[in-house]
């Protein structure tokens, strides 16, 4: 048996916090699942058995997932009980002080971060038997930890990542011009903040939103596709799904359902 479900963030995490997710299954059949490019960074609490990577190494058991420009295929080891902290594109700086740029491509165990606190969060979170209660966990730890010092450069990529949400494919120099940044200055703190560089973040947004037509619309020519999304053309999209998802659109519809982790 599997259950899966979402939770909102308390209004004071809103803005740096998509939603949790819960994942249970009680270990009977094995669970697998290719993780794609989501544009999020998250934070995993593995209460049950870890998921074990496709070089056979295991997940930590608390860990922050960085972005990534790749796909990698997890499958459980045992019962699984996972709570996931979905952070906004730019949500994780709000609580870590470090460049995001430092978790680019990896998944840091919290023990790993040298700092006390956080050891403790993964402690009362394992130790925790009611999830609604280690999500309560969760929430008051990042409140205790939430900072805002530079007031600017949190308004300037809140709108540089409004307007990637809105065009299809925006120009790094354009927007660098919504930041009013040099277009060093702007690529340096938008990494910063987000953990990946503009051009690679917008490649997986522009990804997100081929998923999310398709989820949307299942029987759009890939062509059309392909040009919706600003792919020079199809050969460009199909490239870049594979690159992503290891699948070309086709292939990716055959074994699973297009869904869109970001506009969804």
């Amino acid at each position: 048996m599997e259950t899966f479900r979402f939770i909102q963030p308390s209004p004071i995490l809103a803005p740096f916090v998509k939603h949790y997710w819960i994942l249970e299954t009680d270990g009977i059949t094995p669970v697998s699942e290719r993780v794609i490019p989501t544009g999020f960074m998250q934070m995993i609490f593995h209460r049950g058995d870890r998921m074990r990577l496709s070089d056979n190494k295991l997940q930590p058991q608390t860990f922050i997932c960085g972005q990534s420009a790749g796909f990698t295929d997890l499958i459980s080891t045992g019962r699984v009980n996972m709570i996931v902290v979905v952070f906004h594109p730019f949500g994780v700086k709000a609580f870590f002080p470090m460049p995001m740029s430092e978790f680019y491509g990896m998944n840091v165990s919290l023990d790993d971060l040298s700092d006390k606190s956080l050891r403790e969060l993964k402690d009362r979170v394992y130790n925790e038997m009611d999830n609604s209660n280690a999500i309560a966990l969760i929430e008051s730890a990042l409140i205790s930890r939430l900072r805002i010092s530079d007031n600017h450069n949190w308004k300037r990529i809140t709108e540089v990542i409004r307007a990637i949400n809105h065009e299809h494919q925006p120009s790094i120099a354009s927007l660098s011009g919504i930041a009013c940044l040099s277009y060093k200055q702007f690529s340096r703190i938008f990494t910063e903040y987000v953990g990946a560089n503009p051009k690679e973040f917008t490649r997986i947004i522009r990804f997100q939103r081929a998923l999310y037509i398709l989820q949307n619309t299942p029987d759009i020519n890939i062509t059309e596709l392909a040009f919706d999304c600003g792919y020079y053309d199809q050969p460009h999209l199909i490239k870049e799904f594979k690159a992503f998802s290891g699948y070309t659109p086709p292939e990716f519809m055959s074994v699973c359902t297009p869904y869109s982790d970001y506009f969804s």
